[in-house]
């Protein structure tokens, strides 16, 4: 069996001097029209209870570009213009569905520097990428080849703050949907970045504090640079490809980790970790930052979803820490310093090993009976239920941090 996806296909690229120059102004007019159109939108509820939609501000577009003011936008391609105000639509729809913040204005220094192009756009020919407004095709670095006979329905363009260039082509592919038999549940730490329900250990290879001195060093000599000199620009671009360094490395390790899980396992149980109030506890924070366990859950769940496994997420409540694998009594009290402990039953457990286990039997139940089966805090009663993942998070196959 296989099944058919969406897909981005994400390579880097080398723009000649008219190219950059040309995305840099794309780049800046997309940031333009889409504070102008948050503006206007907000200005419109605020004054007149009145909500704009995207065919508003299209049109609000069309005249803007014939005053003197903003005849720039003319320049620049209309298309990634256009894009902007569709993804301004769609923050205002998350915001308004209580699934996201209020849109915020997008930073000149800050904000990711991007651009979207449709079909109308660009010409695919032949394997060569040209971008409307542009003679030349873009000189890309094809490390791996998109599906055979795939045309490309979108384009990105991209530059990160190391000054790299990317392009991301989102092209129709074929998943194929190869069996598995196992099951495993998951436990994620700190000092083992995953531990699996195997009695398995994964090793954190803790990307960021083997980069720490490195990155100390050059946050120091950018410190030392006059603000808005070229100096300090030069200095920020050292330390942005130091950090790109390190999540290149992370997102790295976690791809291959999630393929393995998704291709060996039809099952896969994980637990609802709240790591948005861990990064509050100063101690841990940096530490829970580098392992990036909810990358690992986005990259989990987007996978589970094209080949077809279950995934399981277990209340962040249930305490599978304190609970006995084999005879399922409950400790009252286990701090994180203990690593192992010995049940009443006279079972003796590794920590991470024993939650892993309880782990995937909850999932199981849940998947079973719909969960609850295990005994759980009081608290739990108040927070979410175990579930089985129905609706997977939607993606496109761009990954980030």
């Amino acid at each position: 069996m296989s099944r058919a996806v969406k897909r981005a296909f994400k390579y880097r690229f080398y723009p000649t001097d008219s190219q950059s120059a040309e995305l840099a102004r794309t780049f800046g007019c997309v940031r333009k029209v889409y504070n102008l159109a948050l503006v206007a939108r907000t200005e419109a509820w605020t004054l007149r209870q009145e909500r704009i939609n995207y065919h508003t501000t299209s049109a609000l577009l069309t005249a803007w570009k014939k005053t003197d003011e903003l005849a720039f936008l003319n320049e620049v391609s209309s298309v990634p213009l256009q894009q902007a105000l569709r993804h301004l639509q769609v923050a205002f729809t998350n915001f308004f569905a209580k699934r996201a913040r209020y849109p915020s204005f997008k930073s000149k220094k800050k904000s990711r520097r991007s651009a979207e192009y449709t079909t109308s756009a660009f010409r695919w020919r032949d394997g060569r990428l040209t971008l409307a407004k542009m003679t030349e095709p873009l000189d890309i670095v094809w490390s791996r080849p998109i599906p055979e006979g795939a045309s490309p329905s979108t384009v990105t363009v991209s530059q990160d703050a190391a000054g790299r260039w990317f392009v991301s082509l989102l092209c129709d592919d074929v998943i194929e949907q190869v069996p598995a038999s196992g099951m495993v549940g998951v436990d994620a730490g700190i000092d083992s970045l995953l531990t699996l329900s195997t009695g398995e250990k994964i090793v954190n290879p803790k990307h960021e504090r083997r980069d720490r001195a490195r990155l100390a060093r050059v946050q120091r000599a950018l410190a030392k640079k006059e603000k808005g000199s070229a100096n300090r620009a030069k200095a920020r671009r050292t330390v942005a490809r130091v950090y790109a360094r390190i999540t290149d490395r992370r997102r790295d390790h976690l791809h291959k980790l999630t393929t393995r899980l998704v291709r060996e396992n039809q099952t896969i149980v994980i637990e609802d970790l709240a790591v948005r109030n861990m990064v509050k506890n100063h101690s841990l924070a940096r530490a829970v930052s580098d392992a990036a366990w909810r990358q690992f859950r986005t990259l989990l769940e987007y996978k589970a979803d094209w080949y077809g496994r279950d995934l399981v997420v277990v209340d962040r409540w249930f305490p599978s820490s304190k609970l006995c694998s084999a005879c399922g009594a409950l400790v009252e009290r286990m701090p994180l310093n203990v690593r192992s402990w010995t049940c009443r039953c006279g079972q003796t457990h590794d920590r991470d090993v024993n939650a892993a286990r309880n782990i995937l039997a909850e999932g199981l139940s849940v998947i079973a009976c719909g969960g609850g089966v295990r005994p759980q805090r009081e608290s739990s009663r108040m927070g979410r239920s175990s579930a089985k993942q129905e609706n997977p998070r939607a993606t496109k196959g761009i990954l980030a941090l």
